[in-house]
């Protein structure tokens, strides 16, 4: 029973607020009385799925007369898609997340987050957000990542229960089998299931390359194109996709696979549908693992609060909670009344995620998240664009991380990589500049911009030709005409864009000055048909300043490879962070 020393006064209000801060329930118990002088309102946007089991808990823990010293402590719980809060607080912290729009007008910041994964937060601070630091961020549930299959197609096409699949005969099923498996994904950039599984088959599809990164390609490039045949942006309209008869053809017809969470698939299964899911436990899978997460900026008393509220999330009450909700506790074991699918691990396999206590961005991999994301966002989305290729004579300097390869040949090799990623449905053509290519003009156009099931094989051929010239880097009126080309021939639907590579500073003494370029962009700037500029800075002899004030003008964005090797990834992180509509 709680003591009703409230009358204590100030005293007894700091003793209690430093057992607070210490993460003590018991102490906490012992010193919050029945009354209040004030209120704290917490905050805290949870993923739909924990959102009722972090609810009953807080207000059971409200009920019993949660506070801070003399001050109670209300919690509003909101469930809110994981997706959509990165969005504001990608926005509130200058962070750009590929796949991820602009918030809606009407979003805010919680206090306390529980995302469904970690990933998130480990893709905000990648993504630019250098400030966002929560506290915390140590796991409160788990649900481990599995392939969802129709109980018919895993047991007649993958031998399940009995067989012990791996990602790389899932890929295998998918890409080169006869018929191939139908595989779905939730688009992976807002996701983090589907992210999960894109990053088992990017393994996979290392694996399958060996040490041949043109075959890795080949094989991821077919898996992405399979997927993104049956993607879809909410989970609802993918689970719609599998076979809702038991009629073969019905099942031949529909979703074979999809990489979802487990507790997906026993929500599903519990409306009893007319075919099940089988869920495939494959190794090497990240699980769901919904860290607590408490934002930065908030005001000290709410921190404590959140401290408290934290270690009511891991008491073993909350753990049976979870269990209502599909939900296992973070070690990977599940509380009372949890109907396990047929071959759930216990506790569950998977990719380690760290114990709690510990930061939830542990041990991922930053990088192998940023690559799946750009990847999938090039491979499976549609535009039209005009590369711009910088010929001057600075191209030909060697680069020492490239065993000697120039400039120019480390440029080329990774725009001829990234064309492999573009499907079809893609319109690029190609341009060179210098300085005087054709009489005073800086540029060259090489081929046209077209459908790339019209030219591919031109602009391969386009880009193997490109040689360096003795000229400088006639940047300016390159970047105006290049504008205008692509701005010419607009089309809807799509994002029209100019991608530039230069190694240098504008140098062209005849030409517009850098002032008389931007007010050309502004009064050229359509917004009913907008063109964005990229522009990708090559080496140390670029001017950062120069090029982000450009490409600003633009509607655009300008990247620096100061080691000329990661002209290829850049590239795609360009391509990939493409604007997208308001949520």
């Amino acid at each position: 029973m709680r003591s009703r020393l409230r009358g204590a006064g100030a005293a007894a209000a700091v003793i209690a607020l430093a057992l607070v801060v210490a993460g003590s329930w018991f102490g906490y118990q012992q010193l919050a009385g029945p009354s209040c002088s004030g209120q704290i309102q917490l905050s805290l946007a949870a993923a739909p799925e924990i959102a009722p089991a972090v609810k009953a808990a807080a207000d059971q823990w409200v009920s019993d007369g949660a506070a801070v010293g003399p001050t109670c402590i209300a919690v509003n719980v909101a469930s809110a898609e994981s997706s959509d809060v990165a969005a504001a607080v990608a926005s509130k912290h200058g962070a750009t997340l590929a796949g991820i729009g602009q918030p809606s007008r009407t979003a805010v910041t919680p206090d306390v987050w529980v995302p469904d994964s970690s990933t998130w937060l480990l893709r905000l601070k990648n993504g630019g957000a250098t400030a966002f630091a929560p506290a915390n961020g140590a796991s409160i549930a788990r649900s481990p990542v599995v392939v969802a299959v129709p109980e018919p197609v895993a047991s007649a096409k993958l031998g399940w229960p009995e067989k012990k699949l791996t990602w790389t005969d899932l890929l295998r099923q998918v890409i080169t089998s006869k018929p191939p498996l139908r595989a779905g994904i939730v688009e992976p950039t807002q996701d983090a299931a589907g992210l999960s599984g894109l990053l088992a088959l990017s393994a996979a599809a290392s694996s399958v390359g060996g040490t041949d990164p043109v075959k890795a390609q080949e094989a991821m490039t077919g898996a992405l194109r399979a997927l993104a045949t049956n993607r879809s942006s909410l989970r609802q309209d993918l689970l719609a996709r599998f076979p809702r008869s038991k009629d073969p053809t019905a099942i031949a017809n529909g979703l074979g696979a999809a990489a979802l969470s487990e507790e997906d698939v026993m929500a599903y299964n519990a409306t009893e549908p007319p075919v099940e899911l089988a869920a495939l436990y494959l190794d090497g899978a990240m699980p769901l693992d919904y860290p607590f997460a408490v934002l930065p900026g908030i005001e000290p008393a709410k921190a404590s609060a959140a401290k408290v509220l934290f270690e009511v999330l891991t008491t073993p009450g909350f753990r049976n909670r979870l269990a209502a909700q599909s939900l296992r506790a973070p070690d990977g074991n599940w509380g009372a009344g949890f109907k396990a699918p047929q071959g759930a691990p216990s506790p569950a396999g998977g990719a380690s995620v760290p114990p709690t206590g510990q930061g939830g961005t542990a041990g991922l991999d930053p990088s192998a998240i940023e690559r799946a994301t750009t990847t999938w966002a090039v491979a499976t989305q549609s535009g039209r664009m005009l590369a711009v290729v910088d010929v001057s004579g600075s191209m030909k300097q060697p680069v020492p991380t490239a065993r000697g390869a120039s400039r120019e040949q480390v440029t080329v090799a990774a725009a001829t990589r990234g064309l492999d990623l573009f499907d079809d449905s893609w319109s690029i053509g190609l341009w060179v500049f210098s300085t005087n290519l054709r009489g005073s003009q800086d540029w060259k156009p090489v081929i046209p911009i077209d459908r790339l099931s019209n030219n591919r094989s031109e602009l391969r051929q386009g880009l193997g030709s490109i040689k360096p010239s003795a000229g400088n880097t006639g940047l300016y009126d390159t970047v105006l005409a290049a504008y205008k080309e692509v701005q010419k021939g607009w089309e809807a639907d799509r994002v029209n864009s100019v991608v530039l590579f230069t190694d240098g500073k504008n140098e062209d003494d005849n030409g517009i000055s850098r002032a008389e370029l931007l007010q050309q962009l502004k009064k050229l700037k359509d917004p009913e048909q907008p063109v964005r500029v990229i522009i990708i800075g090559i080496g140390p002899d670029v001017s950062k300043t120069e090029l982000e004030t450009i490409a600003k003008q633009a509607d655009g964005g300008a990247f620096i490879a100061t080691d000329p090797t990661k002209i290829g990834e850049i590239f795609l992180q360009a391509i990939a962070l493409r604007p997208a509509a308001p949520r």
